[in-house]
């Protein structure tokens, strides 16, 4: 069926939160990708050409925008030729990578190309059939599948730069509290995470301890939308903020890139050394 600019309207509306959590994962930039899924819905207004499938079409243009804003970004060296006729990796050894990489995932997308990490993260991260990262990509489906088995196989390389992922877990832990994003909260927490509160904080309301990852999840799920990113003692963290003011820290402590323990601070003398970061800002 095609359809009238209304329905394209009302469709794109259904669309727009799926296609920012796919740009937001690819650019690893929230803004970035809210200024990308709009750049889609410009294209779209803009066509005159019958759309048929909508939702495919905007996952194309989306990808194919995501991409243009990496090869900006990233210099592109020549990539090293696909061997469309190789063997396929053991979808065992697949599923035990993708449960590996965890929350490292946004940190170790850095050592791939544009396309590698678009291939990557629309097959491995949200399952799209290979046919339709061919599309984006304008390559062939085969080659679309060699292309994110070679950025699994980087992925598995360790890096020198995985130092920067306690930034890179706090700051994705209030992204997934903020979106609601209740599976992702659970993929952050170390099972035996727990909650913890200093005295001034629990006079302010928090609670004073949650025990396990779903408990905490639950907590998070939606919440802290008032958070910013800071710094304490050098350490990343987040904060609410009132009037300009910190008011509760959430001092993480991060274990092998997973959350292990929340401790929300309202001591002033804590919080005269919380200091305003911009996301992803990380001090050595």
């Amino acid at each position: 069926m095609v359809l009238n600019s209304d329905d394209r309207a009302h469709q794109f509306e259904a669309e727009r939160p799926r296609l920012i959590r796919v740009a937001g994962r690819i650019l690893g930039d929230d803004a970035e990708a809210q200024d990308v899924v709009q750049q889609a819905w410009l294209r779209m207004n803009a066509t005159e050409t019958d759309i048929e499938n909508l939702p495919a079409w905007l996952t194309t243009v989306t990808s194919r925008l995501c991409l243009d804003r990496l090869r900006a970004r990233i210099p592109e060296a020549a990539e090293p030729a696909i061997d469309e006729h190789s063997e396929d990796p053991d979808p065992a050894d697949v599923i035990a990578l993708s449960d590996s990489v965890g929350i490292a995932l946004t940190v170790v997308l850095d050592r791939l190309s544009p396309a590698e990490r678009v291939a990557f993260v629309m097959h491995d991260t949200f399952g799209f059939e290979f046919a339709t990262i061919a599309s984006a990509l304008d390559i062939t489906p085969t080659a679309a599948r060699k292309l994110a088995s070679r950025a699994r196989a980087k992925v598995r390389q360790p890096a020198a730069d995985d130092t920067l992922a306690d930034w890179e877990v706090v700051d994705a832990f209030m992204a997934a509290a903020r979106d609601g994003d209740f599976e992702r909260l659970l993929e952050l927490l170390a099972p035996d995470a727990q909650v913890r509160a200093d005295d001034v904080a629990i006079a302010t309301g928090t609670p004073a301890q949650i025990d396990g990852r779903r408990s905490i999840a639950d907590f998070f799920n939606g919440s802290a939308k008032g958070a910013l990113a800071v710094f304490v003692d050098d350490r990343p963290a987040s904060a609410w903020f009132r009037r300009g003011a910190a008011m509760v820290l959430f001092d993480f402590d991060v274990v092998d890139g997973m959350v292990a323990r929340i401790t929300f601070r309202a001591d002033q003398d804590v919080l005269g050394r919380v200091v305003r970061r911009e996301k992803n800002e990380y001090r050595a």
